[in-house]
């Protein structure tokens, strides 16, 4: 049996790694376009800074992933202590995000007002609808300026997103489980934390879990998987279209070749996908075309430790959208993880661009590097020039989980049934972090090894 996988990223790479692993006699061949794979999993070590043009790690509570890297004979790499403390840019200020209740109640980050409404959601009245809004739950739930202070940060922290279209079931699911089953994300919490306290596991609404990485940085995992697939990957193989015959489906590729495959797994971002499968099905094309990409930058900038002022004391900070600036934040990377940047010296990694700003980093690179100059200014007083600088520019960055997203997977799910040994996988489905992807390419070998049995 020929099985192809279309996508060196972490995704495909990980799913070729576990179909191996139950079957290492399986024909596999991994198509990457580009001349390395990973996807946005790109670390680039320079003049004794680590950047990281995308990913910066993944949270240690998926055991899927801790798995994974145990098998693969890598040692993980926490965030340090210091990196618990986060900042939210309000009023004109850093502000400490809280970390307890009690640290929230005496915080001045919300007003009084803000915390008291807060505090109300336990009598907020459950809401059944199948769909809503992130902006549309929060308000609704915690009150318009827990809203516009936490959660609006938080969305374009992860997403790079806009609230206003975010569908809260497919962004922050367990979120939505907490109300639904509960009535209360209050009630819910502190029943969860009574059920744990058995069990001696923390619970909270978010994903929980400490931010890890490697030594040398996220693109060890890709340079591990890789060297286990081998000569099986083929770098600089730019798939374009893909068409059924028979009970075998043809690859076509730029370089005019083909490849003819028993078994088609296509590990692309959506909109790639979408290009491929424009001529084999239209449903799925025109569906996945729905998927949208906001361009975002990543800038670093390396600065001589003892020319900055703050005192750099936690993870970085991230901006709400009422405070109209123009990046969305900044992760200390040299605080979060050791070997970021040389001894003497801190690095600096700022996001700039997303939904509401996607112009911004679509910008020629020095305009970008002044316009973050400018915000860290402003923001954290730096003012003097960078000694090291290195962006990275994603003309399709994060994939949006926008409203009507469950519906849309409904629709490519129905279509690719038709399909015998055809799947799509990636992070525009089920989950955008290293997590989801893995806990996903192990899901989707067991069915693959089972539909070709």
């Amino acid at each position: 049996m020929k099985l192809v996988i279309v996508g060196g990223g972490i995704s495909g790479l990980s799913l070729a790694y576990f179909l191996l692993e139950r079957n290492p006699a399986l024909d596999i061949t991994v198509l990457e376009s580009e001349k390395k794979p990973g996807g946005k999993i790109w670390t680039d070590r320079i003049n004794g800074f680590l950047c990281e043009g995308g990913v910066n790690g993944f949270l240690d509570n998926r055991p899927k992933t801790l798995e994974l890297i145990a098998k693969l004979g890598l040692s993980p790499l926490r965030s340090s202590d210091e990196a618990r403390k986060r900042y939210i840019f309000s009023n004109g200020k850093l502000n400490l995000l809280p970390e307890s209740p009690a640290a929230f109640l005496s915080s001045n980050l919300l007003s009084i007002f803000g915390r008291l409404r807060i505090i109300w959601e336990i009598f907020v009245p459950q809401k059944t609808s199948d769909e809503e809004s992130l902006a549309d739950f929060a308000r609704r739930r915690l009150g318009k300026e827990a809203y516009e202070k936490l959660i609006d940060p938080m969305a374009s922290g992860i997403y790079a997103g806009d609230p206003e279209n975010m569908s809260l079931k497919s962004c922050f699911r367990k979120i939505y489980d907490l109300e639904q089953q509960y009535g209360s994300l209050i009630r819910g919490m502190i029943k969860l934390q009574k059920a744990a306290k058995k069990t001696g596991k923390k619970v909270g609404p978010g994903p929980g879990g400490v931010l890890t990485s490697f030594q040398d940085g996220m693109e060890v995992l890709i340079n591990t998987l890789q060297g286990h697939i081998g000569k099986r990957l083929k770098n600089t193989s730019k798939v374009v279209s893909v068409e059924k015959k028979g009970e075998s489906y043809v690859i076509h590729i730029t370089d005019g070749s083909s490849i003819e495959t028993e078994a088609l797994v296509l590990a692309t971002p959506a909109h790639e996908t979408s290009e491929i499968l424009k001529d084999m099905d239209k449903t799925i094309s025109s569906v996945l075309r729905e998927i949208f990409y906001p361009a975002i930058s990543v800038i670093c900038l390396g600065y001589r430790r003892d020319k900055i002022k703050h005192p750099l004391d936690g993870f970085g900070f991230l901006i709400p959208n009422r405070e109209r600036r123009k990046i969305l934040g900044t992760l200390w990377d040299s605080s979060i993880f050791p070997n970021r940047a040389p001894d003497g010296y801190v690095l600096l990694r700022t996001m700039l661009g997303g939904v509401r700003n996607s112009d911004l980093a679509l910008q020629d690179e020095d305009k970008q590097i002044s316009l973050v100059m400018k915000e860290l200014r402003e923001i954290m007083d730096i003012d003097l020039q960078p000694d090291f600088v290195k962006v990275f520019i994603h003309k399709k960055g994060i994939p949006q989980y926008s409203l009507g997203h469950e519906n849309r997977l409904k629709m490519v799910d129905e279509s690719i049934r038709k399909y015998k040994r055809f799947y799509i996988t990636g992070n525009a489905y089920r989950g955008i972090g290293v997590n989801d992807c893995i806990e996903n390419s192990q899901i989707m070998a067991e069915r693959i090894i089972n539909d070709i049995r």
